[in-house]
């Protein structure tokens, strides 16, 4: 007996809080896993195939295997192989969350097909340690928005229902941007100043999701820790993000590492793609543009195959 999983995008960080918020979006990579008659065999359709291995390091793999691990099933595993199919909507590389969409996939799926021997606790904790930051993995998890940290090596997540009338207008420029090259853009250090604009912005956002209040949430949006240091990276980003908030977009960031780029709004979200594009368009860059929405459920078990 076999399994479907559905996980959706996520988007990190929306704009000051940095390793910390992170949101389900209505897009979504999907996996099948059965056992097989004792090989390993990985088939990979969808945004990016190509670069995806085929092989025991193939992500959605190494997430089974310490789920296998932890239930003390090694040698079942072994002795049985899997046959797993990944179709990816997903745009790789690209700052929405490909990769937790892989690691919990991967976990959800083992998990299931063991009759569930690790809690939902247990679960994030070993996502965080496979992707090393909680911000993409604990919404991918849990669904809407969420605040989420590690604190003695232990993670924290707290789920928020989006803001009400939320609509997110994604840019998804040409280019790939690797997590690791766009982390070292970061300074060891950052001015005082910054920080506490920093703290102070993600304090009052969690207010304003406590209050569904959506024009709050948006205001609060300015960062001072990672996307000026990361802009450099990300040809056509400011004159993007200007555009789009001249078209009427309520806030408009960095998803996660980048390149991509999301804005948020109420109505006008046609207006605002054009305006993400034709920001791109400046430096010479095409995009495609994603209407979506905040995603309330996250990953999903869809059907057994038998």
């Amino acid at each position: 007996m076999g399994v479907c999983i559905r996980v959706p995008a996520t988007t990190a960080n929306l704009g000051p809080g940095f390793d910390t918020f992170g949101m389900a979006l209505s897009l979504y990579n999907t996996l099948e896993v059965d056992w097989s008659s004792g090989n390993l065999q990985i088939d990979v359709t969808g945004d990016g195939a190509d670069l995806v291995p085929v092989n025991k390091t193939n992500a959605v793999y190494r997430a089974m295997q310490i789920v296998f691990e932890r239930a003390d099933q090694t040698a079942l595993l072994e002795k049985r192989g899997l046959y797993i199919r990944i179709h990816n909507a997903v745009p790789v590389t690209r700052g929405m969350g490909s990769s937790a969409t892989a690691i919990v996939g991967g976990l959800w799926a083992a998990n299931e097909l063991l009759g569930h021997p690790l809690s939902v606790d247990e679960l994030l904790n070993l996502a965080v340690q496979l992707e090393g930051h909680p911000d993409n993995v604990a919404p991918a998890i849990l669904g809407g928005i969420v605040v989420s940290g590690i604190v003695k090596e232990k993670a924290y997540a707290k789920r928020f229902s989006p803001p009400p009338g939320m609509k997110c207008v994604v840019a998804v420029p040409d280019f790939q941007l690797a997590t690791k090259t766009s982390r070292k853009a970061l300074p060891p250090a950052v001015p005082h100043g910054d920080a506490v604009s920093n703290v102070n912005r993600v304090g009052l956002m969690v207010a304003a999701l406590m209050d569904g209040n959506l024009e709050m949430f948006c205001d609060l949006m300015e960062d001072r820790l990672h996307e000026p240091y990361r802009t450099p990276l990300v040809p056509g980003m400011k004159e993007a993000i200007a555009a789009a908030r001249e078209a009427g977009a309520m806030g408009a960031v960095l998803s996660g590492s980048g390149p991509a780029l999301i804005a948020f709004c109420r109505d006008g979200a046609a207006a605002i793609g054009n305006a993400l594009q034709s920001g791109f368009a400046t430096e010479g860059i095409e995009s495609t543009i994603l209407h979506l929405q905040p995603a309330e459920e996250g990953v999903a078990v869809l059907a057994s195959i038998s």
